[in-house]
């Protein structure tokens, strides 16, 4: 074990301290943190070429993103449905079904991959970087697996911080009160810290609202892996690891479910939750820092404009869907 550590230590660190850099340069400039570690990862790319830090880069990009996808289920409980009310619930899950399925037409209309769709439509219709990152994990690979990765959470990011400035002016506009106006925030602004910001720009009862049900969205993350995963298994596409029959559930989606559960039934203290959630931010920005690592700008040019069309369809598909059933429901 010791000499493990010590292989993987290098490029773990760096990964780290990529981490750490981002997260302070947001706080002192705004940025988004996870868009930060992406393009100073993708500024070191050299690093993962070769070298002594290969093997923690690695490991950053594949173990402990895992992790931290596991910890946010330390965030997720089920008073947080009772709170909202079955048609709100309904409508957000309406929202992720359509937007995936939305997905999957345009980039058959756009004569691009499934892989590139699920990627794409999944992280627009649940948590953006971190929900590209863990569909990435089940996804079966390819030669573009980095790329397409690495072009969806830049993409996401960008668009979520956009959407961040335009959705509150829509709800302006619109004359949403301010409980309409946190769940449309919530249910369609990708990435969790631009939902708190948008949402407590309008009003303390939007961004709670928004806040609440960003959260119900993220509860989603495990189901949406979970049956990929089994789709994959059941056409028979799904590559085993070393030789071995992958699982059926793969284990950070059980302990996302697990963490769920406890925090479901107060199990966690709320201080120890927080702390969790604290470290599922750490974990994401270190695997986000080692995936911008791993790839290059030019192969990011590489995915084409039908890509990006794809994408920015997808997120106003999302917008329009939740909109009306907000205007369904009155």
């Amino acid at each position: 074990m010791r000499q493990r550590a010590a292989v993987l230590a290098p490029g773990l660190l760096v990964s780290a301290v990529l981490a750490i850099a981002a997260q302070f340069l947001s706080d002192h400039y705004g940025a988004p943190a996870m868009l930060l570690a992406l393009l100073l990862g993708m500024a070191l790319s050299f690093l993962a070429e070769e070298g002594r830090c290969v093997p923690g880069i690695e490991f950053s990009g594949r173990s402990v993103l895992r992790l931290g996808v596991a910890l946010l289920g330390a965030r997720i409980s089920f008073d947080l449905l009772a709170a909202l009310g079955w048609e709100i619930i309904a409508l957000v899950v309406f929202g992720v079904i359509a937007t995936v399925l939305f997905g999957l037409i345009g980039a058959r209309l756009l004569r691009r991959g499934w892989r590139l769709a699920l990627l794409t439509s999944g992280s627009v219709a649940i948590c953006g970087a971190s929900a590209a990152m863990a569909i990435a994990a089940v996804l079966p690979k390819n030669e573009h697996s980095e790329r397409n990765l690495i072009f969806t959470v830049l993409s996401v990011t960008v668009l979520s911080t956009l959407a961040m400035i335009a959705y509150p002016i829509i709800t302006g506009s619109l004359a949403l009160d301010d409980r309409a106006a946190g769940v449309f925030l919530g249910a369609t602004i990708h990435d969790v810290a631009q939902v708190v910001g948008a949402g407590f720009s309008v009003s303390e009862e939007a961004g709670e609202n928004a806040t609440l049900v960003k959260l119900i969205r993220v509860s989603l993350l495990a189901p949406l892996v979970l049956v990929f995963g089994l789709i994959f298994l059941a056409m028979g596409i799904q590559q085993p690891a070393d030789g071995k029959r992958p699982p059926l559930v793969p284990g950070f989606i059980l302990a996302f479910l697990a963490l769920a559960t406890l925090n479901s039934f107060q199990a966690i203290p709320e201080a120890l939750s927080d702390e969790l959630a604290a470290l599922s931010r750490w974990a994401l920005l270190t695997a986000i820092a080692a995936v911008g690592m791993k790839t290059s700008l030019r192969r990011i040019r590489d995915v084409g404009g039908q890509a990006i069309v794809l994408i920015v369809a997808e997120t106003l598909f999302l917008a329009a869907i939740i909109l009306a059933g907000l205007m369904y429901l009155g």
